[in-house]
C-alpha cells in the first residue's frame, strides 16, 4: 500500500524527471510550464486530444508555453490528480473530480438528462455551460471549454442481462467515487461499490464487483471486457469533460497568451469530442464481439428513467441544483 506521502513524493520526483527530460526542447525559451496529467491510458482519445493540445499550444504561443504530459495515470488516480491540480503541485486534469471545481457540474451527469450526442454537444457548449465553467473561478479553477466526458455510459456485468430496472437490483456494481452515481445505483437498487477505474478489472475477475458502467472507450481500453459476460445500452447517461487549470498559474499569463490558452483548449475539447462521437460507434461493435449484447430503447426505456428520479430529488433537495437548472440544462439541450 502506497501511503499518500509516498506518493507525493513520486509525483515530485516524476515532475522533476520531467523537467530533467523534457527541458532541453525548450528550457531556454519557455517562459511558463504547463504540467497536466490524467489516469486514461497513453492510447487513449482522451491521450490524443491532449498531444494536439501540446503541439497546437507550444507552436501558437512560439515557445513560449512548454507542455508537459503525464498520461495513462503515471502520477497517481484521478482523486489524487485534481488534489494537486487544486495544490498546484500540476497545472491542469481532466477527469472525474470535477464537482471539486464546481458542484453544478454534477447535473451533467444525471441519468437520461440527454437522449443523445447531438443534444450532449448543444449543452456543453451553451451559455447555461459556459456560465458553470465560469463560477469554477470561485474554488481556484480556469475552465476554458467543457466537453463530453467520452460519450455514453454502458453497463457490463457477470450475472444477467439488464433488460428492466429490477435486474440492476442487489448488483455490486462499482461506481466512480462521484455521489451522482452512487445516488444513481441507490435509486436502481443497486449495492454501489466505490473504487478508482485503474482497480475495477481485478475487482470484476475476483468477484469483488458483479459489474460497472462506463464509456465504451474505457470500457475497451481498460480491458473490461475480457472479465464481464454481458454489456446493456440504455445510453443512461453523460458527462462532462471540464479541461481543468489551477487558477493562480492561469493567472500568471499575460492577456496574449491566456487568449491562446483558451483558443487551443476549446479546439482540443472540441476534438476530443469529434473522437469520441466518431468512435464510439466502432467501440461498441468490438465489445458486443466479445460479449453477449442488449439494447433498451424504445417503450423499454421508461421504467429506467421512472427508476432514477429519486437521484433527482435528492441532489434538488441538497441544493446542488435546483429543479429550474435542470429545466434550463435540457432546454439549453434543444435546437
Amino acid at each position: 500500500m502506497v501511503s499518500g506521502i509516498q506518493r507525493q513524493l513520486a509525483v515530485i520526483v516524476a515532475l522533476l524527471v520531467g523537467i530533467t527530460t523534457t527541458g532541453c526542447r525548450q528550457e531556454l525559451a519557455a517562459e511558463f510550464r504547463f504540467r497536466y496529467a490524467h489516469e486514461q491510458p497513453v492510447g487513449s482519445l482522451r491521450s490524443q486530444s491532449m498531444r494536439f493540445f501540446e503541439t497546437e499550444l507550444e507552436k501558437r504561443s512560439q515557445g513560449r508555453i512548454q507542455v508537459e504530459l503525464y498520461l495513462g495515470g503515471v502520477l497517481g488516480h484521478e482523486r489524487e490528480l485534481m488534489d494537486f491540480v487544486a495544490t498546484g503541485a500540476l497545472q491542469s486534469t481532466r477527469g472525474g473530480f470535477f464537482t471539486d471545481a464546481n458542484p453544478k457540474f454534477g447535473l451533467l451527469m444525471m441519468p437520461f438528462l440527454v437522449n443523445n450526442w447531438d443534444q450532449a454537444i448543444r449543452l456543453v457548449n451553451s451559455g447555461f455551460v459556459r456560465e458553470i465553467n465560469r463560477e469554477a473561478a470561485k474554488n481556484g479553477f480556469h475552465i476554458p471549454a467543457t466537453g463530453i466526458s467520452q460519450g455514453f455510459r454502458a453497463h457490463t456485468n457477470n450475472k444477467r442481462p439488464l433488460k428492466h430496472p429490477d435486474d440492476l437490483k442487489g448488483l455490486k456494481m462499482r461506481v466512480p467515487m462521484q455521489e451522482v452515481y452512487v445516488q444513481t445505483a441507490l435509486a436502481f437498487e443497486e449495492n454501489p461499490q466505490e473504487l478508482p477505474y485503474t482497480e475495477v478489472y481485478q475487482a470484476l475477475q475476483t468477484g469483488v464487483v458483479d459489474g460497472q458502467d462506463n464509456a465504451p472507450a474505457n470500457i475497451w481500453d481498460f480491458k473490461i471486457h475480457e472479465v464481464s459476460k454481458y454489456l446493456t445500452l440504455t445510453y443512461y447517461a453523460t458527462g462532462p469533460d471540464p479541461f481543468m487549470v489551477n487558477l493562480d498559474w492561469y493567472e500568471t499569463l499575460p492577456v496574449e497568451l491566456k487568449e491562446v490558452f483558451d483558443e487551443v483548449a476549446r479546439e482540443t475539447m472540441a476534438l476530443s469530442d469529434q473522437l469520441n462521437r466518431d468512435k464510439e460507434q466502432e467501440y461498441i461493435d468490438q465489445l458486443s464481439a466479445e460479449l453477449e449484447t442488449n439494447i433498451v430503447s424504445g417503450d423499454a426505456l421508461q421504467p429506467f428513467r421512472q427508476a432514477v428520479q429519486p437521484a433527482y430529488d435528492y441532489f434538488i433537495e441538497k441544493g446542488d441544483f435546483s429543479e429550474e437548472d435542470v429545466k434550463r440544462a435540457r432546454a439549453a439541450s434543444e435546437p
